[in-house]
């Protein structure tokens, strides 16, 4: 009903506060298409306080009044995003640091190019089966439990792979690097989640692209040495 959207704007959904609202319906009167109010708030044992934000939805000749959650934002959230784009980056390293010489592993270790390649593409090995378990735990154990998780197995991995540096222990600095890749099935899903929680909705996308920086650039450094 084109009388229900001109609560502002000529929206369905916008947002106003409680002073704004109730001016609004003050001066416009009872709407004929607005014949009951749902309040959800109430619903669920909350009280609107003034300024608070406001959303309002219709559908058909109802109308709903909900408030909008906002994110609480602490200065630390860009450490905490600094801290995860340097474990996004250590774990790239550990991916690509056997391909970009791998002529001289291949002479170190006496395998072929094939064995070499190996070591990366176990990445993406790891990454099919793990991914939804990840995902899962990710959202029943939150953001901090995840990357403890994966930067556990990141250190592992990689004290394997320093204690394997010896031409005839090939085989454990490939379950090394079998360690490592698991580190990474719980680091890939964290930007856009950790950007969601930790900034306001205007900061999402900055805080997405600072935190997949620090893994691509990593990456590029790697490539661009081979």
């Amino acid at each position: 009903m084109p009388q229900n959207n001109t609560l502002k704007g000529n929206r369905a959904n916008s947002e106003l506060t409680v002073e704004e609202w109730l001016q609004s319906k003050a001066a416009k009167g009872p709407s004929p298409g607005l014949t009951s109010l749902q309040w959800s708030l109430e619903s669920h044992g909350r009280t609107l306080s003034p300024g608070s934000r406001l959303g309002v939805g219709t559908s058909g000749d109802q109308a709903e009044l909900f408030q909008i959650a906002k994110t609480k934002l602490y200065h630390r959230r860009w450490v905490m995003l600094f801290l995860f784009s340097a474990v996004s980056a250590n774990n790239a390293l550990m991916w690509l640091q056997y391909g970009i010489i791998s002529n001289i592993f291949m002479r170190f270790y006496n395998v072929d190019a094939l064995a070499i390649d190996w070591l990366s593409m176990i990445y993406l090995l790891t990454y099919v089966p793990l991914v939804l378990p990840v995902l899962w735990l990710l959202d029943n154990r939150g953001i901090r439990d995840v990357v403890l998780v994966g930067s556990a197995f990141n250190c592992i991995g990689t004290w394997i792979k320093v204690s394997s540096a010896s031409p005839d222990m090939f085989l454990v600095t490939f379950f090394g690097q079998f360690v490592c890749s698991v580190a990474t099935v719980f680091v890939l899903g964290i930007p856009s989640y950790l950007a969601s929680v930790w900034f306001g909705e205007n900061e999402v996308s900055t805080a997405c692209s600072i935190g997949v920086l620090g893994n691509q650039v990593c990456l590029k450094k790697s490539t661009g040495q081979q």
